[in-house]
């Protein structure tokens, strides 16, 4: 096994529980350091809410099987068993209330029941398949598990061995890119960055190769661009040269600033906008939208197309922040090199790859964890 993350150790575990030997390598000095940082230290470990369609993937069908034979439900009876209390947030997200090393104890926990011996802080050496066993740092086996994730977080010891590891045995590999990152603006749209600090609800939306994606979230406005919840979802759709579109108040009825005018003829537009959204934003929203008189003396016209453009409005981000801020890796092994039962290579037999390692992408909010327990299960199962 290559990797102590959530998949490798996962994976590690199962296998090691089912009587099979496992030895996993890892360069970092300490196993599970994503695990740690996640969820604001407290390990958003799952979602209530886990389905195929909320994964990126150039096949989307392919997490299908491993996510139906290990659930949401399963990994929540593990941590219940183990005595983690836990509680839902948002949207389904599960989180522990206390730390996330509970979880990484647990996982590590279970290896030591199953046997599995770490061996960290070395660097992985050259991988050799010869004699029908992989060799890698003097260790030889017939079966050997891809699960080093992406490059995203590099600060952590993330890196791109998995693709390295992929095309030396002739896998293909789907291009890597951030996701779940922050956007940066540039041109008119750097305006917004006096907004620095500020959040709203809001519904982002892109269109992208995958379709079309909206989500309902907050956003946050950076020194650098934009982020919040809401911005790093639609990220991982959002490809270069393409828009974002902001709606800042998505749960107002159509026509709401006309009825605002007939109720409130005396306001201004700031003042409208403030009652629903954060006042520098609205301010910095009335400015642009150029809108000075009171709602009474403003024509019909004139508000439907503000109200319009507030529910449309786009912003052209010039880039992310890249792997260094990206929560997860978009892209990765070709998952039309894997089988979707075993996540065994099917060009490499005895050679498979778990995780974010793999082209498949999960929303943020537990997705991605519930993909390494799934996938690492998957794999256990067949080694």
């Amino acid at each position: 096994m290559l990797g102590a993350g959530a998949a490798g150790l996962f994976c590690a575990a199962q296998a090691g529980q089912r009587g099979r030997r496992v030895l996993v390598l890892d360069h970092n000095a300490e196993p599970g350091r994503k695990i740690l940082i996640s969820g604001g230290g407290r390990c958003n470990f799952t979602n209530l809410h886990v389905a195929p369609d909320r994964y990126l993937s150039a096949n989307p069908h392919f997490a299908k099987s491993a996510l139906a034979r290990y659930t949401p439900r399963d990994f929540l009876g593990l941590i219940e068993a183990h005595g983690i209390a836990w509680h839902e947030k948002t949207l389904g997200q599960l989180f522990c209330d206390g730390s996330a090393r509970q979880v990484l104890d647990m996982l590590l926990g279970f290896c030591e029941q199953g046997r599995v011996e770490l061996r960290l802080g070395e660097p992985t050496g050259a991988v050799e398949h010869r004699d029908g066993c992989f060799h890698v740092n003097g260790a030889a086996a017939p079966r050997l598990v891809i699960a080093t994730g992406g490059p995203s977080i590099p600060k952590l010891g993330a890196s791109g061995l998995a693709y390295d590891l992929a095309r030396q045995f002739g896998l293909k590999v789907v291009e890597p890119r951030p996701a779940l990152v922050p956007l940066t603006l540039g041109g008119e749209d750097v305006l917004f960055r006096e907004l620095s600090g500020v959040a709203a609800p809001v519904e982002a939306r892109v269109t992208s190769p995958w379709g079309k994606a909206a989500f309902r979230e907050a956003a946050l406005f950076t020194h650098r661009g934009l982020s919040g919840p809401a911005i790093l979802q639609v990220s991982s759709y959002w490809k270069r040269g393409d828009p974002v579109e902001i709606d800042y108040l998505p749960d107002l009825p159509g026509g709401w600033l006309l009825t605002a005018k007939r109720s409130q003829p005396r306001k201004r537009l700031r003042a409208v906008l403030a009652e629903h959204l954060p006042d520098r934003l609205a301010q910095a929203l009335a400015e642009r939208l150029e809108l000075e008189a009171e709602l009474g003396n403003l024509p019909d016209k004139a508000l439907t197309a503000a109200e319009q453009r507030l529910a449309r409005w786009c912003f052209m981000p010039n880039g992310s922040e890249g792997f260094a801020k990206a929560e997860v890796t978009a892209g990765g092994i070709s998952t039309a090199e894997l089988s979707s039962q075993t996540m065994e290579a099917k060009k490499v037999p005895g050679l498979h790859a778990i995780g974010e390692a793999v082209d498949v992408t999960g929303w943020l909010g537990g997705y991605n964890f519930q993909w390494a327990w799934a996938s690492g299960h998957a794999a256990a199962q067949a080694l």
